[in-house]
């Protein structure tokens, strides 16, 4: 069985700063593309940063600069660098990855549970 467990969330003043870990355990043959999402209270879910098996990354526009996705392929965990944070980052934040097992033929979407983050004024 897959799971994708996060670690380092928290409370933290406004323009502090964070680092979300997200590892992946069980039977992985191979990870494809790693994500961040967040939820807001009564907001829809988001995509917050991408980052690609080539490295290549992509953030949300709200990120503006303030984030930093990053991976380790041989920890099987990526990252979420988070520097300036302000209150609207509230959020409960998800990584999810598509992953491939070694029964599978293709890539799968799987989530974490969900680590808290909240950014005090």
């Amino acid at each position: 069985q897959v799971q994708l467990v996060e670690s380092g969330g928290g409370l933290v003043q406004a323009g502090g700063s964070l680092r979300l870990s997200c590892t992946a355990s069980g039977s992985i043959y191979r990870i494809g593309p790693m994500h961040w999402y967040r939820q807001a209270p009564g907001e829809q879910r988001e995509m917050v940063a991408t980052i690609t098996s080539g490295g290549d990354t992509d953030y949300a526009d709200f990120v503006e600069g303030r984030f930093t996705i990053s991976r380790d392929d041989a920890k099987n965990t990526w990252y979420l660098q988070m520097n300036s944070l302000k209150p609207e980052d509230t959020a409960v934040y998800y990584c999810a990855a598509g992953l491939m097992r070694r029964t599978d033929i293709s890539y799968t979407r799987f989530w974490g549970q969900g680590t808290q983050v909240t950014v005090s004024s």
